[in-house]
Formats: structure tokens, sequence, C-alpha cells
């Protein structure tokens, strides 16, 4: 008797969820899914005249069409949510369900009232659109979640709808200085390096690319390094419409294997990006104000600069990046700690922050996990030995004449900066053939797992370090810090880092193909791609149709990353049901 009153309450939630059920949802009857049908349509065309106006590419005799289907979407939208109520019959529920839609419907008949006779009414279309399209954000975010595709595939999926955002709002006039549309490969090619977080331009930012430009070029960076799977993850947490599968795409970008406490790692990155933003852009602002003047200029410059560094992209609106801060200890201090902690990966920052709460606390003490031993013991090596090296390899060339504190300066920046970043104090193009190949090895191992950098990452390198290690101690598993990494790891640091090789390896045949430069440049210029740093020894403005193509798809291979993309080609994994007899090969 209890488990049919159980399955009638069950029902009767159902259906009431049902009933009140916002717009936006997959689910539903035939009815339901035509006016969501409408309503996408009518949001999409709506927010595309929106970015044609403000973008400039109707003139002024056109405009007044251009209003009129405003007025017109408007009219869809609001007529499809009362054709949602009069369908619906739990009414009460369905305005509950709806508040929202219903105070930006008033809101907008007032201020319509207000402005008829001011003859400045048109803009109200424009409110209601860009309002209506803000309020679906989480359920916008949900759909994203809900692809059935596999999480790698909806991560690289996510990364090209970026792309193809940024291209089309970069190809507008409004985003160039000169008013004129943006060359469609040179579009694609600075929205493909904002969203990877990469750097290389074929344009320069600063003078080329209007303030309009410039601030989609930091959004994208913005989400590009975060990603947009944890935007929308955070936006579905905040609907409480985070599922299980919602936890497993997270789990695969973020890379963390504890799928029980995800959602307070994902409110941790984001609190976390935001705090060591906001206090470099402070530290920053203080740092140009003297030189720059201008406090609205400083601000913005400082805003850029620090998301730029924090999200590892090299982004700079100076034309020759920071060469004219090498000897400024404050902002090349500010600026390689903004980088250290955006390439060390969001797990490695929580567990130093758990750490650090445990020992403020005097709790019983924590430890570190072996992979953020791993990450900080690897990077604290590359940077000191990164430095050292560029030290002793440019001694007597571009560092000849300099004061030991520019000298070490240059020497310290350019190693963080090699691996991720790609901001430079020194041209790039005058360091020694022993300089650049060793940059080109940083740039091959990158940031960390899980963080907003690319290469193989520093967790591969120390695995395949530790292999080896482990190989010549006669040991029959790995083992680093008393632990043993398991052999599916060593497979997976194995596959990274052959993949890797051969994309390279096909990458600069072709390039080498392609354009008529020095072996070292193409080289440099591939490497830098893949490690989404940003580097280049003049190549990239000269680059070639072709050129550009093969530099942007290295670059999205980069950032996604060659074992994420294979997944994400290969689809489901296979389950085992079966094991051939083992047999001997023989090595080297």
């Amino acid at each position: 008797m209890e488990a049919g009153v159980d399955r009638r309450s069950i029902k009767n939630i159902v259906e009431k969820k049902m009933k009140a059920e916002p717009v936006f949802t997959p689910e539903g009857g035939v009815v339901k899914k035509i006016i969501t049908g409408i309503l996408i349509g009518a949001s999409t065309a709506g927010i595309s005249l929106l970015v044609l106006e403000y973008g400039r590419v109707f003139s002024e005799e056109s405009l007044k069409y251009l209003h009129s289907w405003e007025y017109f979407i408007s009219i869809v939208l609001i007529a499809q949510f009362f054709l949602k109520l009069g369908i619906y019959p739990a009414k009460k529920d369905f305005f509950k369900a709806n508040y929202k839609d219903i105070t930006l419907i008033l809101a907008c008949l007032v201020l319509f009232l207000i402005l008829i006779s001011h003859r400045r009414h048109f803009i109200v279309p424009q409110i209601f659109i860009a309002g209506f399209v803000i309020l679906r954000i989480p359920q916008i975010s949900r759909w994203i979640l809900h692809f059935r595709i596999s999480p790698p595939a909806s991560v690289a999926v996510t990364f090209l709808i970026i792309i193809a955002l940024g291209t089309t709002l970069l190809l507008l006039p409004v985003a160039s200085v000169s008013g004129k549309s943006t060359e469609f490969l040179n579009a694609l090619f600075t929205a493909t390096s904002a969203t990877c977080v990469t750097g290389l331009i074929v344009v320069d930012t600063g003078s080329y690319f209007s303030l309009f430009g410039q601030i989609v070029i930091l959004v994208l960076i913005q989400i590009g390094g975060l990603g947009l799977m944890t935007f929308a993850s955070f936006f579905a947490l905040l609907s409480r419409d985070f599922g299980v599968r919602d936890r497993v795409i997270l789990r695969d970008v973020v890379r963390y294997d504890n799928l029980s406490k995800i959602g307070y790692l994902l409110l941790s990155v984001l609190l976390l990006t935001f705090i060591f933003e906001a206090i470099g852009a402070v530290i920053l602002y203080f740092q140009f104000l003297p030189e720059i003047k201008n406090k609205a200029l400083s601000i913005y410059s400082a805003i850029f600069h620090s998301v730029s560094a924090f999200c590892n992209a090299g982004f700079s609106i100076y034309s020759n990046s920071f060469m004219g801060y090498r000897g400024n200890i404050g902002i090349n201090l500010t600026m390689s700690f903004l980088i250290i902690f955006g390439g060390l990966g969001f797990v490695v920052i929580v567990d130093l922050l758990r750490i650090l709460l445990s020992w403020i606390k005097k709790q019983k003490r924590e430890h570190l996990s072996l992979h953020s031993k791993m990450v900080l013991l690897t990077t604290g090596i590359l940077i000191g030995l990164g430095a050292t090296l560029l030290y002793m390899g440019e001694m007597d060339a571009i560092l000849k004449g300099l004061s030991v504190k520019e000298k070490i300066l240059i020497s310290y920046f350019q190693s963080i900066t090699a691996r991720t970043a790609g901001f430079n104090t020194v041209k790039i193009s005058n360091l020694t053939v022993f300089s650049s190949f060793l940059l080109i090895i940083l740039m091959f191992i990158g940031a960390s797992p899980g963080s907003t950098g690319g290469g193989i990452k520093t967790s591969t390198f120390a695995t395949l370090l530790f292999t080896i290690k482990s190989m010549v101690q006669g040991k029959g598993q790995v083992e680093a810090f008393k632990r043993t990494i398991p052999r599916i790891t060593v497979y997976q640091a194995l596959c990274v880092v052959i993949l890797a090789l051969g994309w390279l390896s096909l990458s600069t045949l072709f390039l080498s193909f392609t354009e008529k430069a020095n072996f070292i440049d193409i080289l440099f210029e591939v490497f830098s791609a893949f490690g989404t740093v940003g580097l280049s020894r003049g190549l990239t403005p000269h680059l070639t149709k072709w050129g550009k193509i093969i530099i942007i798809i290295t670059m999205i291979v980069g950032r996604i990353g060659p074992l994420t993309l294979a997944l994400a080609i290969a689809g489901r994994r296979a389950v085992k049901l079966y094991e051939y007899p083992e047999e001997k090969i023989i090595i080297g």
C-alpha cells in the first residue's frame, strides 16, 4: 500500500514539474518542442540583429527596418510565453517558475510607455531580447552539458563553438580601429589564439583592434582559459541541475577524480581565478600608473594584462609586449606569479590552500597529494634550470651590456613565460640558437593539468622521468615519493608524448613546405602554437594562408590536448572481455 502511495506521490511531483517547467528544456511533447524551436530561432535571430546593429554593419537608412525586425522578434518571444501559459493548466505553478520573465515583460512595457514620446522606444525590444537570453543562461548551460556525446568530445566541441563566435565578433567593422571588416583568416587566427590562450598574433592587438575588439579578445581569453564547460557547469550548479553526467564531464575538464567534491572544486576554481586576477590587476595598476599617467588607461591595462597573464594567454595591448618593463621588478614579479599560479592547475592550488588552512587552524597535519608534489617539484626545477641556462646562453648576446638586475629579471621572466604564457621582455628573434632550442623544450613541456596552459604538462614529463628511473633501478612498477604510479597513468603519459611529437613532426613538415623561413623559426613557431605559448621569432605575421591554417589547427590540438582529442575521436572506451597470452619482445 505504501508503495502505491509513493508511486502516486512521485507521479504527482513529476506532473507538477512538467506543468511548470521553464521554457528552455529539451524534453516535452510535440507542441512544447515546436514552441521551444520557435523560441531558440527567435532568440538567435534577435541576438544576431543586435550584434549586427552595434557592429555597424547596417547603414542609417537600414536601421528602421532592423528595428522593425527587433520589434517582431520581441512580439514572438512574448507570444510564445503567453501561449505556454495558456497550454499549462497549473497557472500558479507556471507563474512561480517564470516570475523573472513576467518581471522582464512588465519592466519593458513600462519603459516603452516612458520612451514612446521621446522617439527612443526602439531600444526597448533590444533590452527585452538581451534580457530574455540572459535569463536563459542556466537552461542554455544545461543544454551544453546534456549533449549526448562523450566528455572529451564535449570539450572539443565547446572550444570550436567559442572560436566560431569569437571569429564572428572580430569580423565586425566595429572590432577594428579602421572601422573596416577584418580579413576572415586573420579574425579566425586571432579568435583561435585567444580562445586557446596562445598569444600568437598576425595583427597587432593594441593598434589594430578597437576597444570593442580588445574586449572580445579578453572575454575569449577568460572563457578559453577556464573552459566553456566550467562556466556551463557553474550555471547548472546554480540552477540545482548538476547531475552525475555533468560531474563526469567537468572531471575530465579539470582533471579531478573525486566526483562528490567536484562542485566544491568548481566554485573554488572560479573564486580563485577572480581573486588572483583582481589582486594582480590592483598591483599592476599602481605599477602602470606612474608611466601611463592616465587612470582609466592604467585600470584597463592592468585588468587586461592580469587576465591575460593568469590565463597564460600572452596577449598584450603593447606592440613590444613587456620589453619596456624588463627592469621593472614589480611588474616582472607580479606577471610571473600570475603566470605560475595560472599554470599550476586548480587542483594543486586547492591542495595548497587545504594545507595552509590546516596549518593556520593547527589541525591534523595534512599532506600534499602525489600529483601536487610532482607538479610543484617539476615546476620549480624547470623555472630554476631554465633561468640559469638562459643566463648562460645569452650572457655574451642580448644580455651583454645590461645591469645584473636586468640580466636576472630577463632570464627569470623568459624561463617562466616560455612554458605557457608568451610575454617577452627581450626580442625573441635575437636569441641564440641555444636559447631558442631551450625555449622549445620548455614550451613542449608546458604547464600542469587542469590549468590554463598547454604543452604535454609537467606531470606527464615527471611521470616519464620517474618511469625511466624505475626501469633503470630494475623495478617492475613506477614509484615516486613512496607511492606507486598506476600503469594506466604511465600508458597515458606515453600516449600524450607520442601523439604530441607525431603532430609536431607533421606540422613542422608541412609548415616547412608552405613557408620560406629558417628551420629554427618554423620549429619554434610550431612548438609555440602547440604549447599555447605565443612566443615567435617573427614568423607569425608573415605566414602564408596555408601556414596560418596549420598553426590554427595546431593551437586547437595543443589546447584541447592530443590525448583528449584522440579519446574524442575514438568515442567510448572498449570493455575488456578477454586477454591474449603474454609474450615478450626485444626492446632497444
